[in-house]
């Protein structure tokens, strides 16, 4: 049964809502404004530098009395909408769904288990602070709209461009090639940033989407110690599997054959990209807290992602939910699927404390229609996203939010499971507001989750992988010119002297100093944005693998954290799948 778009049971309540809503936004909008005017950016700093230094005071001084103003204006009707807003949010469901009808069922399918019994599965999270402006000004981010629509753009660029993977069949000399760095001439993304032309498109354009597909191309070579005698490769279309190397008897995975690109450590192919992954499925967005930036986020996507689920969380006083405090915002959680959302599930942390607990942060989890296996079975996935607890040196708090992470999507796949399904994968992401490194977090780093689901990029607790990047960029560097553009960033992070200045450090216990890398490890700071799998809670007969990890600088100068992307490969044990 499909999901109701509108979070609300009716037309009239909606009605009635949007006449609250409508009230309160004016009064809304001209604090915001008025905060924002006396709130200045390091990259408006830059560029006021070319200006009279005397507009500015000017500009601070009538814009704060004009705003004031009308903000005192606007506060008795703000109130008055507040009395019909507040009480319809005991029965508003906790997100908004938008569907884009398909010009065919099979668009939304995935067909690789119906061909091959084997299929590859894209996923992606980013947390794009895109607060109410004034606020998110605080973050050295301004411009929260014309930032929505620059996100959404660069996002539909990366994920619509073709899926070409390059296998080298030889045993001496194999690997991919990756077609972010080596292979696809990359045209130049609507910008926001320090060097950057504003883009001057209107906020609500549509944004046309090329036709995207997967293909492998097999490149033979004379040293081969065994010639294949396998018929060519197919070309397969969107969402079908692209990583077809790993046939049991004829070769392992293969080893890397660019110094760019696609790499390979610990058995997990790896790298740092100026786009996103092709192909992505299923996509996470946190902060995404401004109403009006999540509908510009949903008109950019929805031609790529047909299912979409925004404005997720609670407003004001929701006993029902377990929420102690009122809330102002929404979790700011996002979720766009290429696949059909068959049941969807939110739950709000009721632990929050200080300026956190303003906001609905918690728990979503989506159950997907990825399609049909050979044997005619239901194939489901399961997404879960989240966002922690954010203030440093309160791990206890994030720890008790994990248990419930924990226990809300077993229960979630328990109540949700049909005996007549296939599960090919389980997946939990987000932004958990800790990290692998920090003393600071040494509670979360050995909490129990890591057991449960597994994590690519780590070793053991505080301890990472050698080629992890960590995520959090340092606030006050976002606009300079190492960072400002996404090939500029790619660079940067490949090179740790670097690293070292524009990703935030780990955070040292209080009292005591802070020794790090320790043991002449690399320098990788703060990874604080997850995408973790878990192999027990799928099918019996289904096999995952990694196929790629991905950092991603795409949003450089937009947001400061680095997207993180991981592509499975699930194959299914056809033998095991009739018993």
């Amino acid at each position: 049964m499909a999901l109701r778009a509108s979070p609300f049971p009716n037309g009239f309540v909606a009605g009635i809502h949007a006449v609250g809503w409508a009230f309160i936004l004016p009064c809304f909008w001209f604090l915001d404004r008025l905060i924002s005017v006396c709130k200045t950016t390091t990259l408006e700093r830059s560029q006021r530098l070319e200006q009279e230094c005397y507009l500015h005071p000017l500009k601070v001084f009538f814009g704060s009395i004009i705003f004031f103003i009308l903000f005192l204006i606007a506060a008795p009707f703000a109130f008055l909408g507040f009395l019909l807003w507040a009480p319809l949010q005991a029965c508003r469901r906790p997100f908004s769904y938008h569907r884009e009808t398909p010009s065919s069922p099979e668009i939304e399918t995935h067909t690789g288990f119906e061909l091959v019994g084997k299929a590859s599965f894209g996923f992606a999270t980013a947390n794009l602070c895109l607060l109410p402006d004034s606020l998110a000004r605080f973050n050295n981010l301004g411009h929260t709209q014309r930032r929505a629509t620059a996100i959404g753009r660069r996002i539909v660029q990366g994920v619509c461009r073709p899926h070409i993977r390059i296998f080298v069949d030889s045993p001496s000399s194999c690997g991919t090639l990756s077609p972010s760095n080596s292979i696809l001439p990359t045209g130049h993304p609507c910008t926001y940033g320090a060097t950057d032309k504003q883009d001057h498109h209107s906020d609500s354009a549509e944004v046309s989407v090329p036709n995207s597909n997967s293909h492998v191309v097999c490149v033979p070579c004379n040293d081969t110690e065994e010639p294949s005698t396998e018929s060519p490769t197919p070309v397969l279309n969107s969402n079908q599997n692209s990583n077809q190397e790993g046939r049991a008897g004829h070769r392992t995975a293969p080893r890397v054959l660019l110094s760019q690109g696609l790499r390979q450590e610990d058995n997990v192919p790896w790298e740092v990209s100026s786009l996103f992954p092709a192909n992505v499925d299923i996509l996470c967005l946190e902060e995404v807290f401004d109403k009006r930036a999540a509908q510009k986020l949903t008109q950019l996507l929805r031609p790529v992602f047909g299912h979409i689920l925004y404005d997720v969380g609670v407003y004001a006083c929701q006993p029902p939910c377990g929420c102690s405090s009122f809330k102002f915002f929404n979790s700011g959680l996002f979720l766009a699927s290429r696949f059909p959302v068959l049941e969807a599930q939110y739950r709000c942390f009721p632990n929050s404390r200080g300026e956190d607990a303003l906001a609905a942060k918690g728990l979503l989890s989506a159950k997907v229609l990825i399609g049909q296996n050979k044997n005619q079975k239901r194939v489901v996935g399961y997404f879960n996203c989240t966002h922690l607890h954010a203030p440093e040196g309160e791990g206890e708090i994030r720890c008790e939010q994990l248990n419930m992470v924990t226990k809300w999507t077993g229960d979630f796949q328990a109540a949700n499971k049909q005996p007549d399904e296939d599960v090919v994968f389980d997946v939990l992401c987000g932004d958990f507001n800790f990290d692998n490194c920090s003393p600071d977090d040494n509670l979360e780093q050995n909490h129990c989750l890591f057991e449960e689901y597994r994590d690519p990029c780590r070793a053991g607790p505080r301890q990472e992988k050698p080629w992890v990047i960590g995520t959090l960029l340092e606030q006050p560097t976002l606009y300079e010119d190492d960072v400002n553009t996404p090939e500029k960033l790619q660079r940067t992070l490949e090179r740790e002297e670097l690293r070292k200045r524009y990703i935030s450090p780990p955070v040292p216990v209080e009292g005591i100093p802070l020794v790090y890398p320790e043991n002449g490890e690399p320098w990788i700071g703060r990874r604080i944005d997850y995408i973790l799998y878990r192999e027990s809670s799928i099918s019996k007969h289904c096999q995952t693998e990694i196929e790629e990890m991905t950092f991603i600088t795409q949003l450089a100068g937009l947001t400061d954290h680095i997207p993180v992307g991981l592509r499975l490969n699930v194959t299914l044990d056809s033998d095991r799948a009739e018993e």
